[in-house]
């Protein structure tokens, strides 16, 4: 974007816009949030209109935070991270990270980057949907990567899938199977029938995955609704896990426990998912920090998109 402001500018005036239009914040605690005066958040805010930053929505895909993006980078060895300006005083970790991942999927649908996007569930990625302007996309198609459950609702994978094929105009593939198999079922013969057969295909030919991750708390629906009967999340705990990706529980390196529940995962194994040409991991809060820095050790992301909150979280972890 050219302005008639350096880029710092920018960045202040992004953020001034973020926190008031995405974080629905008033201008008084839009100042108190980043230490500055009402009065320099009210002419933030005209300086943004009349420069065209924003018009019903931010248009400036740059936000703040670079040292501490660059720093996460790095530190995680991904090729890129986006940390959006989040409220510290009422942490909602799934509306900004939502609003960022959608901000960073738009201009890659308008330029038709990509033909088949893998999906994963869960309240970020349904805020990141609800946020995404509605086009007319046919040759996309939405796939889901997870099998589903009973409940849930919109945001699990089956809404997921659907609610971004349908603003997109695009079609959408559902696996419709459930996320785990009993034990001891033969999971071979189970995904040797047709309708698995063919949509494991398409997971094989993503060109996107767009995914979220998972504690081992009852914070998690995975956890909380989703768990095989007879496992719980001491067992998982117990066995070292942090959280899961796609229904398979990593340890804080990155490696699969040595569990039970690994084997009867149905969906897109993380091998796979390592070989998917560019993967996106959109998610946030407290409880999610050491399964953000699993899955990134596991070598599954190369987009990381989460808030400043959870983003100086993850720094103080790593040391």
């Amino acid at each position: 974007m050219t302005m008639g402001t350096t880029e710092e500018s920018e960045a202040f005036l992004t953020e001034v816009c973020w926190h008031y239009y995405v974080n629905e914040l008033t201008q008084s605690e839009v100042a108190r949030a980043m230490g500055v005066t009402r009065l320099r958040v009210n002419r933030a805010l005209q300086e943004a209109r009349a420069a065209g930053i924003v018009r019903v929505e931010i248009t400036s895909p740059f936000l703040a935070r670079i040292e501490m993006q660059e720093e996460l980078r790095q530190k995680l060895n991904l090729d890129e991270v986006i940390c959006a300006p989040a409220n510290p005083e009422a942490h909602d970790y799934h509306m900004p990270a939502g609003a960022a991942l959608a901000a960073w999927l738009e201009p890659g649908l308008r330029e038709g980057r990509w033909r088949s996007i893998g999906v994963s569930w869960g309240m970020t990625l349904k805020n990141a949907f609800l946020r995404l302007p509605r086009m007319t996309l046919p040759g996309v198609e939405i796939v889901s990567m997870i099998g589903g459950t009973s409940q849930g609702g919109s945001f699990n994978s089956f809404g997921i899938a659907s609610g971004f094929a349908d603003k997109l105009g695009a079609s959408y593939s559902l696996f419709s199977a459930p996320i785990y198999l009993s034990p001891g079922t033969d999971k071979a013969g189970f995904l040797s029938e047709g309708v698995f057969k063919t949509h494991l295909r398409k997971l094989e030919k993503l060109d996107l995955a767009v995914l979220v991750v998972g504690d081992v708390t009852d914070k998690s629906f995975l956890v909380s609704m989703g768990l095989p009967s007879g496992i719980t999340a001491d067992d998982l705990r117990a066995a070292g896990a942090v959280g899961d990706v796609l229904g398979h529980f990593l340890t804080v390196d990155g490696v699969e426990v040595d569990h039970p529940i690994n084997r009867c995962a149905i969906g897109l194994d993380l091998d796979s998912l390592s070989q998917v040409p560019q993967c996106v991991l959109a998610a946030a809060g407290a409880h999610k920090v050491e399964a953000i820095i699993a899955s990134c050790r596991r070598g599954v992301v190369d987009t990381l998109i989460t808030d400043d909150v959870t983003g100086h979280l993850i720094l103080d972890k790593l040391g």
